[in-house]
């Protein structure tokens, strides 16, 4: 399925003129039509890397809800040797939004779970739009401390716009079951990453976020509320949603300025939508060096670090 930004368009209109030229050239070889394609191609990587090294937060918030992007599922695909898959909270039922297993990762056993979107409608309508019930929340704390009982680590991919607002999720507890995650989260004793893969909405995204490590995609975004939702209080119209994602500070980078996250993964040129395969393995040697890191800690050590690591978020100033 392909889907063009609106930034976008010059550079696929540039693509499309380099392809057209070498249709001509493929019909009638020409040394001065291989030049000018040679010409073309490096106008087309140059204004590939100006446009993507100069993205604004809207930009990026854009480039993570891409319907060609990598989702939980895929990179599951090609990081883990092995994935096996646990369903159910043994409360209520299931939830196909937050997928949850066991797995290998370079040879590390880990236990994996994450918000789970879909590119069509009936896949979007199977996994509620990425958006978790409160039966996903409970799976995925079910997963986790089965993880710390057999002591593996913990890995979190995040990408929910937020956590179901139905009336049923109102009626089985959805903020309970965020909130004691939240608090069961900071004392598993066991290394925790968590990864925020594209969006990272308010409580949906918290609610398997408390983490020793925190990471984000280059593109993705975290925020207490969306660029749209934002705008649509403060300003009264969704249109001013570009405004509110620069006043949001939402993107990996500012929030890796503020000490919010731990870490940035970058992804190839043009977004982790134009090459799966690239993206997922910035993301596995990310994940591996962080497991790498976290084995290392003594488990008193490291839940004390967490604890201050949040503790430590946010400024304020006494008048």
């Amino acid at each position: 399925m392909k889907q063009v930004l609106e930034f976008e368009k010059p550079i696929v209109k540039l693509r499309e003129e380099i392809e057209d030229l070498q249709k001509k050239l493929a019909a009638k070889p020409s040394d001065k039509l291989a030049a000018q394609i040679a010409d073309q191609e490096a106008k087309l990587d140059k204004l590939q890397r100006d446009t993507h090294s100069n993205l604004n937060p809207w930009q990026r918030v854009q480039i993570s809800r891409h319907i060609a992007r990598p989702y939980m599922l895929d990179y599951i695909k090609h990081c883990c040797d092995e994935f096996v898959e646990i369903h159910g909270d043994r409360h209520i039922g299931d939830d196909n939004a937050m997928p949850a297993g066991f797995a290998t990762i370079g040879g590390q056993r880990v236990a994996i779970m994450g918000h789970q979107k879909g590119r069509d409608t009936k896949e979007n309508l199977l996994r509620n739009f990425g958006s978790a019930h409160p039966e996903g929340y409970r799976k995925a704390l079910r997963l986790m401390r089965m993880a710390e009982k057999f002591n593996l680590p913990i890995v979190t991919l995040i990408d929910t716009p937020g956590a179901f607002p139905g009336i049923g999720a109102e009626e089985r507890n959805i903020a309970e079951a965020i909130a004691f995650n939240l608090r069961e989260m900071m004392t598993l004793r066991t290394p925790v990453i968590a990864i925020v893969i594209g969006e990272g909405g308010s409580g949906g995204a918290l609610g398997i976020g408390i983490a020793d490590r925190v990471l984000m995609m280059e593109n993705a975004y975290y925020s207490v509320i969306s660029p749209e939702g934002c705008a649509a209080i403060l300003w009264k119209h969704r249109e001013h949603a570009p405004e509110a994602a620069s006043a949001l500070k939402l993107s990996a980078q500012d929030l890796s300025k503020l000490g919010i996250i731990d870490g940035i993964i970058p992804e190839p040129l043009g977004g982790a939508h134009n090459d799966h395969a690239a993206a997922a393995a910035s993301l596995k040697d990310a994940v591996l060096a962080a497991l790498a890191e976290l084995g290392q800690i003594p488990t008193a050590k490291l839940l004390e670090q967490r604890y201050q690591k949040f503790r430590a978020m946010g400024q304020f100033t006494e008048g």
